[in-house]
C-alpha cells in the first residue's frame, strides 16, 4: 500500500514539479524575508516606492543564486541570469502596482507588502520556473531533473 502511494507521489511530482514548488516555497520564504526586513528598516528613510525597490534588489542577489542552485537545479550562467532577472523585474512592475493599490485603499504603508506578496508569489513561480526551464531554440520546457532521482 506504501509502496502505492510513493508510486503515486512519484508519478505527480515529475508531471507537476511538487518538490521544485517546495523548494521555491521556501527560498521565497527566505527572500520575502529579506525584501521585507530591508523595506521595514528603509521605509521612514527614504519612503515606501524607493525602500520596497531597494528591499526588492536585496534580495534579488539572494534569490538568483538560490534559485538556480537550489529550487530548479541549474547552473546559473550569464543566460540564465539575465531571463532569471528579467522574470524578476516583471514580478517587481506587478508588486510594486499592487504596492501602490494597496495603500491607495488605505492598507498602511508598512503592512501593504504583505497581501502584495501573497498574489506576487504564485505568478512569480510560474514566471521564474518558465525563465529558467524555457528553451528558446526547442522552443519547449526541458525537464531540468532527472527522473531517476530516488
Amino acid at each position: 500500500m506504501v509502496k502505492y502511494f510513493v508510486n503515486l507521489y512519484k508519478k505527480y511530482n515529475q508531471k507537476y514539479h511538487f518538490d521544485q514548488f517546495i523548494r521555491f516555497v521556501l527560498v521565497g520564504l527566505l527572500a520575502t524575508g529579506i525584501d521585507y526586513l530591508v523595506y521595514r528598516l528603509l521605509l521612514n528613510l527614504v519612503g515606501k516606492d524607493i525602500a520596497y525597490t531597494l528591499g526588492f534588489i536585496t534580495s534579488l542577489a539572494f534569490n538568483l543564486i538560490l534559485s538556480h542552485v537550489f529550487t530548479f537545479k541549474k547552473d546559473v550562467t550569464a543566460l540564465s541570469g539575465v531571463k532569471f532577472i528579467i522574470a524578476h523585474f516583471i514580478n517587481y512592475l506587478i508588486r510594486l502596482g499592487f504596492l501602490n493599490l494597496f495603500t491607495l485603499v488605505g492598507v498602511p504603508e508598512k503592512y501593504a507588502p504583505l497581501p502584495t506578496y501573497v498574489i506576487a508569489i504564485p505568478i512569480n513561480f510560474i514566471v521564474v520556473r518558465f525563465a529558467l526551464t524555457f528553451s528558446f531554440r526547442k522552443g519547449e520546457l526541458k525537464n531540468e531533473e532527472s527522473s531517476d532521482e530516488t
